[in-house]
């Protein structure tokens, strides 16, 4: 009895166990923005996202989407924020070089994280990254990861 007892347990355990091996992919980020326009014309201009169908959310609402699908929805709203450097958008790209050259085209200020202006900074795992921020002072990170 004791045996059937011990096996009853160990199999629901197991079943428990497979049943939390959840697989997640990234959706999407939301922004709270100030001006929509001028936010959805940084995002589709700047970082040449393609503008996509906000699902009939209205006029407060502008979707966007990187390469591999996933969607920034940027949200009209007044409510205050406080951007931080350390909470940050993260995109890949495969040529840092040439799009530090447009943005400095574009008079889009860049720095590293140490906030040296113009240049870039290697982590430890041989990434290049650069940070500048949105209209809204959102921080964003562009790096030469391969994902």
């Amino acid at each position: 009895m004791k045996y059937i007892f011990i096996t009853l347990l160990t199999l629901l355990t197991m079943q428990i166990a497979a049943a939390q091996e959840f697989k997640f992919n990234k959706d999407h980020d939301a922004l709270l923005v100030k001006d929509l326009e001028k936010s959805a014309q940084f995002y589709a201009e700047v970082l040449g996202l393609k503008e996509i169908d906000n699902a009939g959310l209205g006029p407060k609402f502008r979707w966007f989407e990187l390469e591999n699908k996933v969607q920034i929805h940027l949200i009209e709203s007044s409510e205050q924020f406080t951007p931080h450097k350390g909470v940050h958008l993260a995109l890949n790209i495969d040529d840092l070089e040439n799009y530090m050259q447009f943005l400095k085209e574009a008079n889009v200020p860049f720095e590293n994280w140490q906030g040296e202006k113009n240049t870039t900074n290697t982590r430890p795992d041989g990434v290049k990254q650069i940070y500048f921020t949105d209209p809204d002072g959102y921080w964003i990170e562009v790096n030469t990861n391969k994902l």
